[in-house]
């Protein structure tokens, strides 16, 4: 018997293990300070440079690219091992997914990647450990070396559109998928959001992990508000069989 393709939404939420805080939650970054959000807003990102100053700084020092995967990254690699087919859609753009094994080609990155840097002028990308090293080595606001354009971390800014590729492909597996879980999200960022809600009108058995109320709770199959890092294992174990 063929097994279910099985779709998991990851947010936030699921890397808050590895110290990487959240967002939106009760002590999320958003609610401690209000202002952090503009760093990583485009329009005052390009328009600032005083923002962008800031935004390298915040991550010279957030650390999140020396954080390593936790029992939720490794359940899902686990399942993944096990030969149920699987497919992540994630809203994080911390890269530990990939760090704890799972393939690229199973990773959908819906809002880029911070392990990278892109240039707003003629799209050179590079490793974003190089562009830290010019900022440890002075520039405070390092210009693209091919163009002399703004650079910036290859991640969705607020005020950005997805890739619509991604976005497309992240679709089809919503509507494709026999299970679909949201981890670690509070379903209220879109386009992204939405995929839980597709994948359900398509038929899949919806389940929403997370400490808090979704928008989405009501038309789940099963809602958990157990920890992450200790729910997430179970459950794909049982899925596993």
């Amino acid at each position: 018997m063929a097994k279910p393709l099985v779709a998991i939404l990851t947010g936030a939420g699921v890397s808050t293990d590895s110290g990487i805080p959240d967002y939106r939650g009760p002590n999320g970054l958003w609610r401690r300070d209000p202002g952090v959000e503009k760093l990583v807003t485009y329009e005052y990102y390009m328009g600032d440079p005083e923002i962008r100053r800031r935004s390298w700084r915040m991550r010279r020092e957030s650390g999140a690219l020396r954080a390593e995967p936790n029992a939720a990254h490794r359940a899902i690699v686990e399942l993944e091992w096990s030969g149920v087919p699987v497919r992540v859609l994630t809203q994080n753009v911390d890269g530990l997914h990939q760090l704890a094994g799972l393939p690229d080609r199973k990773v959908l990155e819906l809002h880029g990647s911070a392990r990278r840097f892109v240039c707003t002028g003629c799209g050179a990308r590079g490793p974003m450990e190089d562009a830290l090293a010019r900022i440890d080595a002075g520039e405070d606001d390092p210009p693209c070396l091919e163009c002399g354009g703004i650079l910036k971390s290859a991640t969705v800014m607020f005020g950005e559109h997805l890739d619509p590729a991604v976005l497309g492909d992240a679709l089809a597996i919503a509507k494709a998928c026999q299970v679909f879980y949201a981890v670690g999200t509070s379903l209220k960022v879109h386009p992204a959001a939405a995929l839980a809600g597709v994948a359900a009108e398509h038929g899949a058995r919806l389940i929403v992990v997370n400490a808090e109320e979704t928008p989405y709770d009501g038309v789940a199959d099963e809602v958990v508000r157990e920890p992450i890092g200790t729910a997430l294992p179970r459950l794909l174990r049982e899925l596993a069989g």
